[in-house]
């Protein structure tokens, strides 16, 4: 095995113990660092391709965890933010958008860390679902990143460490899915990248297993507050990308 493949290894397993854990952000630890050894065209549809499997998994092993009206209430709009996100592409606001949600993703968190909750939605709310579904689908086409309105949404909704990795995915698998299905239709699903996924499927099975005992064992507040500190970097790594490229 070449060094190239044990170091895609390596990323991909951390990368599906942060996933399998908190049910989201291995793309944002994953795809830069994979681009660093492999090209940007292979590392992203491989993503993805990780993305539905251990979605999938979690889904085999969580079901009743799931939250089915929430999932399927997100993934609606969602589908409708997408046309916006590829706009803001190429959009000569693309700055000014990815600054203003860096600030409000970094405010929100930062909020929830000193100890102020947002408002509890007792049940699902069809706007509050309209709203961070939309802005999900945003978020995703224009910068890979769909979870905070969705990690926004499950604080809101108090849902415990199980049911936020569950009902997640039950999100993430068809919208990685239809994902997956844009990259074949533009010849993005090479051989590179069925060979890269094949091998790390000798990883990602220890991954998964591993970061579902860690999310079973993890307090509901400790669970909270990384997941809020996830964010965090997230807001940071969208600012620090859009200042720079200022």
């Amino acid at each position: 095995m070449s060094w190239t493949s044990l170091y895609v290894l390596s990323i991909v397993f951390v990368a599906t113990l942060i996933r399998s854990t908190f049910g989201f952000g291995e793309a944002l630890f994953a795809v830069p660092l994979l681009a660093l050894r492999i090209p940007l065209q292979v590392a992203t549809p491989l993503v993805t391709l990780l993305s539905i499997t251990i979605a999938g998994s979690i889904v085999l092993q969580d079901f009743r965890q799931i939250h089915l009206r929430s999932s399927g209430g997100l993934l609606l709009p969602s589908l409708l933010g997408i046309p916006l996100g590829l706009l803001l592409l190429t959009s000569p606001l693309q700055l000014l958008v990815k600054i203003l949600l860096a600030l409000v993703i970094i405010g929100f968190a930062g909020f929830s860390l000193i100890g102020r909750l947002p408002p509890e939605l007792k049940t699902d709310k069809l706007g509050w679902l309209l709203g961070c579904g939309f802005c999900a689908g945003v978020l995703g086409a224009a910068y890979g990143m769909n979870g905070p309105p969705l990690v926004i949404y499950g604080t809101m909704r108090r849902w415990s460490a199980q049911h936020f990795r569950a009902t997640l995915q039950g999100y993430f698998l068809p919208a990685s899915a239809l994902g997956m299905l844009g990259y074949w239709l533009a010849g993005l699903w090479t051989a590179a990248v069925t060979h890269y996924y094949l091998t790390s499927l000798l990883v990602i099975i220890p991954g998964v297993w591993l970061g579902r005992m860690a999310n079973h064992r993890l307090d509901p507040r400790r669970f909270l507050r990384i997941v809020h500190l996830g964010l965090v970097s997230v807001g940071v790594v969208l600012l620090t990308q859009a200042l720079r490229a200022a």
